[in-house]
C-alpha cells in the first residue's frame, strides 16, 4: 500500500506553511486522501491522479515536488530525496495503470469490420508496454513509506495550531474524539493504533482542504535566507540530509520487545494527544465566542419581533440609532486621538532617526579606526612573517573553497540529473496516455458517424416506403389510406432542431448546407418533396461513410497544396471535388488563368449603370426573385445578395453589349456569388463563363450555339447510351426539351448543390466538355430505370425529377470521367462545326420561306 507522512504547503491568509499530512492512495479512484495523522477516521481532502501530471525542481529545495491537477496544484515535501523519488515513481505507476484500465471499452457488434480494425488497433496501442526505462526504480524507504510509517508518530511542528485545518472544524472534532476513544481502547492492549480496514472505510466523497498552494519562488527564497544563516556549513548539511532518509525515533521503535521502548512511545502519544486537547480546547473558545456574537444578535432581533406594538419597535430602532450615533462620536474621538499618537509617534521617529544618525556617526568613526588599527597588524605581520609561507597559505585556502564549489557543483549535477531523468519518463508517459486517448476518440467518431450513416439510410428506407404506400393509397381502405397520409406529414415537417432540443442528433440532416442551399427544397408536390429528402439522406449516408476513407485523405492532399499550377495531379484533384476551404482560392485562381481582371473597370461600369437606364434593366429586375428559390440568400427580395446580383448582372449588361443580358445569367453570376462572395470577383467570373468557357453567341438572341449543342449530345447519346436513345425514339422524346436548360445555366437548379459544386468545379477547369460528360452520366446513372417505363407521358414525368434520383455523387463522377473514356475535345468541335452548318442552312431556308409568305401577303393586300 502506498501511504506515508508527506509535508503539503498551503496558505492562511498571508502566511504560508507547510503542514504535515498522512497521505493514502486510493486504487479505485485514483486519489491521494490526505489527513493530519495516521489514526484519523475522515479525510482532509484528496488530489485526483487521473488527469494530474507531475514535477520536480531542484531551485524549490531538496525533497519538494509537485502535483498538478486542471483545478489546482498541490506542492509537497518528503523527508529526502529517495523518499520523493520513490512517491513520484509510485504514483506514474498507479495513474498508467488505471488510465490504461479506464481507456479500454467493449465493441459493439453492430459495427462494420472496418471499425472492428480499428478497435483492435487501438487496444493493441493501449496493451503495449514500452520498456524504456528512463529512470532506475528507486529503492522502497520502509521507514518512511508503508504500513511501518503508520506506527511512528506524527512529525512534530512549532505550535499546536499550525499543523491544524480551521477550515474543517467538524472533521477535526471527529477524528479527534475518534483517535482519544481509539487510543484508550489501545492502551490496555498490545494493538496497532492504525487499523488499515478502517482506513478503507473512509468516505469517498469529501472536500479537499481549501489551502491556495504556495508557487515554487517560495520555497526557493527560504533555501535562501537558510543558506545566508549557515553559511560554509550548508554542502555538509546536504550531505546529510541526503544520507538521512528516516524520522527521529525508528531505532527506538525497531525494540518491540523493550519495555522500556513502550513505555516512551506511550508517553510520546500522551504528550501528542495532550497537544491536541490544548488545540482543540482554543478551538473551542474561538467557537464560543462566535457563538455568543451569534446569540446577542439573536436575543436583539427576538426582541424586536416579539414587540407588541409598532411604537415599541420603534422605540428599539431609535435606541438602535442612538447607540449608533454614540458609537460614531466614540469612533470619531479614537480618531481625533489616533491622530493625535500619530504626530507623537512622527515627532519620536524624527528624533530616534537623529539618534540613529549619531549612532551611524560613531560606528563609521570606530570602523575607521578599526580599519587603521587592521591595516597596520597587517602590515607588521607581513614584515615578520615569511613570503614564501604567506603564498602557500593563500595557495591551500583557495584550493580548499573551489574543493567546496566543486563538490557543490557535483552535488548540483546529479540532483539535475535526476530531476531531468524523471521529466522525461513524466513526458514519455504523457505522450503515451494522449496519444491513447487520441485514438480511442477517432474510434468513437468512426462509431458515431457509422451510426449516422446506419441513421440516414433506416430513415431514407422508411421514406422510400412510405412514397411506395403513396401510389396504392386509391386501392386501400380509408383508415389505412388516412394513417399513410399522417405518415408522410409528419415524415416531411420533421425537424431536426426540434429532435436536437430533446437530446436526440443521430440525423444529421440540416436544414441548408454550407452555401445557404435547402437540403430539401419546399415543392409544392409532395412526391417531390419525399424524393428530395430520400437523396438527401443518401447522400449524408454516403458522405459520412466516405469520410475516413475518401474524403480525409482528399482534404489532406489538398492541404499540402501550395501555389497552384496546371498539373495532371491538380486535374484529378479538381474532378474529385474541391473543399469548402479551399473553393474560394482555386476558383479565383481558375478565373485569373483566363480572364485577367481589369482595375477600376468594374466600378466604371456601375457607374454607367446608375447614371443610364440599361434596356435590359426590366428584365433582370424580373429575374432577380426568381433566382435560386432554394437558397436562403435569395429566397427573399431583402436578401443581401440581391442587391450585388442586381449590381453584377447590370455592369454585365454593359460590358458585353452584344449579349446584354439572357435569361439564364443571373443564375450563373449567382453561384459564383455564393462561391467568391465578392461582387466584382463574381463579375469577372460571370464575364469568364460566358466570354471564354462557353461558344461564342451561345447567350445571343437567337441561342444558337445552344441549339447546336443539343444536337450534338443527342449524338453522344446514340454513341454511348444506343439502347437508352433507341428507346426515346420508340416512344419520340425529345431528351432536348430536359436538357437544354442543363447546358444553358449548367445544371443550376438541376441537381444538389453537392453535386452541382463538384460538376462546377470541374467546369471551370476544363471547359464545356464538362457538361456532356455530366449529362451523358446523369442518363447512364438512371438507364435501367428509365428503360422500365414505356409511355411516353410518364417518361416525360420522370425526365422532369429524375436527378432528385442521384444519390452518390461519387459514383456519377466515376461514370463521368471514367465510364465515358474516350471523350476526344477534337471529336466535340468537329461535332459542332458540322452541325452548326446544319443548323445556319436550315435557318437560312426557313427566312427565305418567311419572306416569301411576308411577301406573298403583301401581294395579295389586306
Amino acid at each position: 500500500k502506498l501511504c506515508g507522512y508527506l509535508n503539503k504547503l498551503g496558505i492562511k491568509g498571508p502566511i504560508k506553511t507547510w503542514k504535515s499530512r498522512w497521505f493514502f492512495y486510493d486504487e479505485n479512484k485514483c486519489r491521494l486522501l490526505y489527513y493530519r495523522t495516521s489514526q484519523d477516521i475522515n479525510p482532509l481532502g484528496s488530489v485526483d491522479l487521473s488527469s494530474a501530471s507531475f514535477d520536480c525542481k531542484m531551485e524549490n529545495g531538496e525533497g519538494v515536488f509537485e502535483i498538478r491537477t486542471p483545478s489546482r496544484a498541490f506542492t509537497l515535501k518528503a523527508i529526502s530525496k529517495q523518499a520523493m523519488m520513490y512517491w513520484l515513481q509510485q504514483l506514474q505507476m498507479r495513474r498508467w495503470e488505471f488510465c490504461n484500465t479506464q481507456s479500454r471499452f467493449p465493441s459493439n457488434g453492430i459495427l462494420s469490420c472496418s471499425f472492428a480494425f480499428v478497435s483492435y488497433f487501438v487496444f493493441t496501442f493501449v496493451d503495449v508496454v514500452d520498456n524504456e526505462d528512463f529512470l532506475p526504480p528507486v529503492k522502497t524507504p520502509t521507514e518512511a513509506v508503508g504500513l511501518k510509517a503508520a506506527s511512528l508518530p506524527a512529525p512534530q511542528t512549532s505550535t499546536a495550531l499550525q499543523n491544524i485545518s480551521l477550515k474543517h472544524p467538524w472533521t477535526e472534532i471527529q477524528n479527534t474524539v475518534y483517535n482519544i476513544c481509539g487510543s484508550k481502547q489501545l492502551w490496555g492492549s498490545n494493538g496497532n493504533v492504525f487499523s488499515f480496514d478502517e482506513f478503507q472505510e473512509h468516505p469517498e466523497n469529501v472536500d479537499e482542504e481549501q489551502e491556495a498552494e504556495v508557487e515554487a519562488g517560495c520555497a526557493v527564497k527560504e533555501g535562501t535566507l537558510e543558506d545566508g544563516r549557515m553559511g560554509p556549513r550548508l554542502n555538509w548539511i546536504r550531505k546529510a540530509r541526503w544520507m538521512n532518509s528516516g524520522f527521529p525515533g525508528s531505532e527506538e521503535l525497531s525494540k518491540e520487545k523493550n519495555s522500556m521502548d513502550k513505555v516512551s512511545v506511550l508517553q510520546q502519544q500522551i504528550l501528542m494527544l495532550t497537544e491536541e486537547v490544548k488545540s482543540q480546547k482554543e478551538l473551542v473558545k474561538l467557537l464560543h465566542k462566535a457563538l455568543e456574537a451569534a446569540q446577542q444578535e439573536k436575543r436583539v432581533s427576538t426582541i424586536y419581533l416579539t414587540a407588541a406594538e409598532d411604537k415599541d419597535r420603534l422605540e428599539l430602532v431609535r435606541h438602535k440609532v442612538r447607540q449608533i450615533a454614540d458609537l460614531t462620536s466614540r469612533l470619531e474621538a479614537l480618531e481625533q486621538e489616533k491622530k493625535e499618537l500619530e504626530q507623537i509617534l512622527a515627532l519620536r521617529d524624527s528624533h530616534i532617526q537623529e539618534l540613529k544618525e549619531h549612532v551611524q556617526l560613531l560606528m563609521e568613526k570606530n570602523h575607521a579606526k578599526q580599519e587603521i588599527i587592521m591595516t597596520l597588524t597587517e602590515q607588521m605581520a607581513r614584515e615578520l612573517s615569511d613570503p614564501l609561507q604567506e603564498a602557500n597559505t593563500i595557495t591551500v585556502e583557495t584550493v580548499y573553497k573551489q574543493q567546496e564549489e566543486i563538490k557543490h557543483l557535483k552535488d548540483d549535477i546529479d540532483a539535475y540529473k535526476t530531476q531531468n531523468q524523471f521529466l522525461n519518463s513524466e513526458i514519455h508517459q504523457v505522450t503515451r496516455l494522449w496519444t491513447s486517448v487520441a485514438e480511442n476518440e477517432k474510434a468513437l467518431l468512426m462509431k458515431c458517424a457509422c451510426l449516422q450513416a446506419r441513421n440516414c439510410q433506416m430513415e431514407s428506407k422508411y421514406l422510400t416506403v412510405l412514397r411506395k404506400l403513396q401510389e396504392v393509397v386509391p386501392g386501400l381502405p380509408g383508415s389505412h389510406a388516412e394513417l399513410v397520409k399522417n405518415l408522410i406529414q409528419e415524415a416531411l415537417q420533421w425537424d431536426v432542431e426540434e429532435e436536437a432540443e430533446e437530446g436526440f442528433n443521430l440525423n444529421p440532416v440540416s436544414e441548408y448546407d454550407e452555401y445557404g442551399f435547402m437540403t430539401v427544397p419546399d415543392y409544392e408536390v409532395e412526391d417531390w418533396k419525399l424524393l428530395a429528402k430520400i437523396q438527401a439522406l443518401e447522400i449524408k449516408s454516403n458522405k459520412l461513410r466516405s469520410q475516413e476513407i475518401v474524403e480525409k485523405p482528399l482534404r489532406d492532399r489538398w492541404n499540402s497544396i501550395g501555389e497552384l499550377n496546371p498539373s495532371a495531379e491538380l486535374k484529378s484533384l479538381i474532378r474529385s471535388g474541391i473543399p469548402v476551404e479551399h473553393r474560394q482560392r482555386v476558383w479565383r485562381w481558375m478565373v485569373s488563368r483566363h480572364c485577367s481582371p481589369v482595375p477600376g473597370h468594374y466600378q466604371r461600369l456601375l457607374e454607367q449603370s446608375r447614371s443610364t437606364e440599361h434596356p435590359a434593366c426590366r428584365q433582370i429586375e424580373l429575374d432577380l426573385p426568381r433566382t435560386l428559390t432554394n437558397n436562403k440568400h435569395f429566397s427573399s427580395p431583402t436578401s443581401q445578395l440581391i442587391p450585388k446580383l442586381r449590381r453584377v448582372l447590370l455592369a454585365f449588361s454593359w460590358h458585353n453589349p452584344a449579349i446584354g443580358y439572357c435569361q439564364g445569367l443571373n443564375r450563373l453570376a449567382a453561384v459564383a456569388l455564393l462561391v467568391l462572395e465578392d461582387e466584382e470577383s463574381a463579375f469577372w467570373c460571370l464575364v469568364f463563363i460566358v466570354e471564354n468557357l462557353m461558344p461564342a453567341d451561345y447567350y445571343s438572341d437567337t441561342l444558337i450555339t445552344s441549339q447546336v449543342d443539343q444536337r450534338v449530345f443527342k449524338d453522344f447519346l446514340s454513341e454511348k447510351l444506343p439502347r437508352l436513345m433507341a428507346h426515346f425514339e420508340q416512344y419520340r422524346i425529345d431528351v432536348s426539351l430536359i436538357t437544354f436548360n442543363w447546358f444553358l445555366v449548367a445544371f443550376v437548379d438541376s441537381l444538389v448543390s453537392d453535386i452541382l459544386l463538384r460538376v462546377w468545379d470541374a467546369f471551370l477547369y476544363e471547359g464545356t466538355k464538362v457538361i456532356f460528360r455530366y449529362a451523358l452520366a446523369i442518363f447512364k446513372y438512371n438507364e435501367e430505370e428509365i428503360l422500365r417505363i414505356h409511355d411516353s407521358v410518364e417518361i416525360y414525368q420522370y425526365l422532369r425529377f429524375f436527378t432528385r434520383m442521384i444519390m452518390d455523387g461519387r459514383k456519377l463522377m466515376n461514370i463521368a470521367f471514367n465510364d465515358l473514356n474516350p471523350f476526344p475535345m477534337k471529336l466535340l468541335r468537329n461535332r459542332r462545326s458540322m452541325h452548326r452548318e446544319e443548323l445556319e442552312a436550315e435557318l437560312c431556308e426557313l427566312e427565305q420561306i418567311k419572306a416569301a409568305y411576308v411577301k406573298e401577303r403583301a401581294e395579295q393586300g389586306p
